[in-house]
């Protein structure tokens, strides 16, 4: 009778373990192709990225917002920064509008601190065809505190917010 029972508990637990083996192979098998990669299957590996444009009165933010694009898509390392004549895709963009104007107030109608408001056209598109893979108007605001920056570091913090926006649907969105 013991012999039996150890018998069936032995066929059970045999039973056990290949129906866990074949899970195994079934769940490996249907992740094969998966990736974590946030550039997934692109072939696009390279990007130009010209010389933005500014379309406002606002000295020197053209230089700024191309030498910050750059240096976050270094940092990033998903797509290699290379001459428009060796990349997959070229990014351009422009700055269109420019707007400083009081953000909050004190009780007396003082200005605690302001905000920059800009308006960027950004495109990518592919360097051999020169057809857009997306283009798009962003909107990025800095806000700044009168007493402990400056209108420049409301500038900064637009631009930062302009950089991740980029990044983000440059390399994260395929």
């Amino acid at each position: 009778m013991r012999t039996t029972a150890n018998r069936k508990c032995l066929i059970d637990m045999n039973k056990k373990i290949g129906i866990i083996i074949i899970l195994l192979i079934f769940i490996s098998l249907s992740c094969g192709v998966y990736t974590f990669d946030p550039k997934g299957k692109s072939d696009i590996s390279t990007v130009a990225v010209e010389r933005f444009t500014n379309n406002t009165p606002e000295f020197g933010l053209a230089d700024r917002m191309t030498d910050d694009v750059i240096d976050a898509l270094m940092a990033d390392g998903n797509l290699k920064v290379v001459s428009a004549e060796n990349a997959d895709v070229i990014l351009t963009g422009a700055l269109v509008s420019y707007e400083r104007k009081p953000y909050q107030f004190t009780e007396t109608d003082e200005v605690i601190s302001y905000s920059v408001i800009m308006d960027f056209d950004i495109v990518l598109r592919e360097a051999d065809s020169d057809s857009e893979i997306w283009k798009e108007r962003m909107r990025q605001t800095g806000i700044y505190e009168v007493e402990t920056e400056t209108e420049d570091d409301g500038q900064q913090k637009a631009i930062g917010f302009l950089v991740e926006a980029i990044i983000n649907k440059t390399t994260k969105s395929w």
